[in-house]
């Protein structure tokens, strides 16, 4: 799919007072270290950890309060409109606290997947469509863990950028859900971040 954009930020959206509530909440409730995938017995667990460590290393938690939608949900409408995207969702999945230490990242992926999801709640059927990322964090506190994208699906090929735009605390950026990114290895001191995907019906 060609877009006119490809993802759209918002300077200081959020006021650093309710950041700093989020980053408390989420540090109050931090309990696993994020991973993608699930596997069965203790060996396999081991290994799978291990390879999985090489693509995504951070520590997350969940939350779902209804006052962390209400602050975020308007930059999704307005964002969705502005870009032109005009995609149909109606729903938010719960959104992922996630503390990147020292040297901790999550390399090349995207949000969405190759069919809808097939469960017995609010999900089923649906699929992701756009995705947000909420810079949480002074960028002075912390050195590298940069948002990066990659619009692969240009005749060129790979074209990365740096979305410098949402370093400063409260910033965000808003993006389909099928576009690459990643977050590149924190060098120094501690960066949070909220990540929310939202659903809608399969593209027609």
């Amino acid at each position: 799919m060609n877009l006119e954009h490809y993802y759209y930020y918002f300077k200081k959206a959020i006021p650093e007072r309710i950041c700093d509530e989020i980053v408390a909440y989420g540090k109050s409730i931090l309990k696993e270290r994020g991973r993608r995938g699930t596997v069965g017995d203790r060996q396999k667990k081991i290994k799978t950890i291990k390879d999985l460590k090489q693509v995504r290393d951070s520590n997350i938690a969940w939350l779902s309060d209804p006052w962390i939608y209400r602050e975020i949900h308007p930059f999704i409408n307005e964002a969705n409109r502005k870009a032109n995207w005009n995609f149909q969702w109606d729903y938010s999945e719960q959104t992922q606290f996630t503390k990147y230490g020292k040297n901790q990242h999550y390399d090349w992926h995207c949000d969405s997947f190759s069919k809808p999801y097939e469960t017995n709640n609010e999900l089923n059927g649906k699929v992701r469509k756009l995705s947000v990322t909420l810079n949480l964090t002074d960028p002075k506190s912390y050195s590298g863990g940069l948002l990066e994208f990659d619009f692969r699906n240009v005749k060129e090929g790979s074209v990365k950028q740096k979305c410098d735009q949402i370093t400063e605390k409260g910033s965000l950026v808003v993006f389909p859900s099928f576009v690459w990114h990643r977050v590149t290895p924190v060098t120094k001191g501690t960066r949070y971040s909220l990540v929310m995907w939202n659903i809608g019906d399969p593209f027609k």
